[in-house]
């Protein structure tokens, strides 16, 4: 379980079909081997470390549902450390559990921020709502605007989401990845009953 909060962004530095290598001392330090770390808000299990580098394999489902695939040598991406029951629960609750990759629509600067539009997939339609959470990236963020245009979504960011997470590099045609709200999938699933 995580709470969309980044822990720090780093780079890949290995890239082989079905394991990701991460180079990020901090990170690897707070890490086990079995554990769990959130890599662009996908959850997976650590299975090697060495020195500053923590491994994870990522397999067909992972590749499909996630932009995992696509990371090349010197990729940034966001990693969040798992929640603790000591921690305090900022952000949403995020369960690593990516439920579609989206492609940025705009990207439009807003005061000191920007206001990112994304494509909203119909499966993930029912689950988002005007300030509502979602995870874009495994940053918790709060819907801003829902279908202005048509099948999109839109953030908010502030100076520091742009700066401590990978969102600061989106442009349009950037793929990312999309975690619904665990309660609003539980609240549709009950009222469809």
């Amino acid at each position: 379980m995580f709470t969309g909060i980044v822990s720090a962004v780093s780079k890949v530095v290995t890239a082989e079909r079905g394991r990701i290598g991460i180079d990020h001392a901090w990170i690897a330090r707070h890490l086990k081997v079995g554990g769990s770390i959130a890599v662009n808000g996908c959850c997976l299990t650590v299975v090697k470390k060495k020195g500053p580098v923590f491994y994870a394999d990522v397999v067909p489902e992972t590749l499909r549902r996630t932009n995992l695939g696509a990371l090349t040598l010197g990729a940034e991406v966001n990693l969040e450390l798992p929640l603790s029951a000591a921690s305090l629960l900022d952000g949403h609750l995020v369960q690593g559990h990516v439920d579609s990759t989206a492609k940025v629509k705009t990207v439009e600067k807003a005061g000191t921020g920007r206001e990112v539009t994304i494509e909203l997939p119909a499966s993930l339609a029912r689950f988002v709502a005007l300030k509502g959470s979602i995870a874009v990236d495994g940053v918790s963020l709060t819907v801003a605007a829902v279908d202005k245009p048509p099948g999109t979504f839109r953030v908010a960011l502030i100076p520091h989401t742009l700066e401590m997470t990978i969102a600061g590099t989106y442009r349009a045609g950037t793929v990312v990845n999309l975690e619904a709200d665990v309660v609003a999938r539980y609240v549709a699933r009950n009222l469809r009953r």
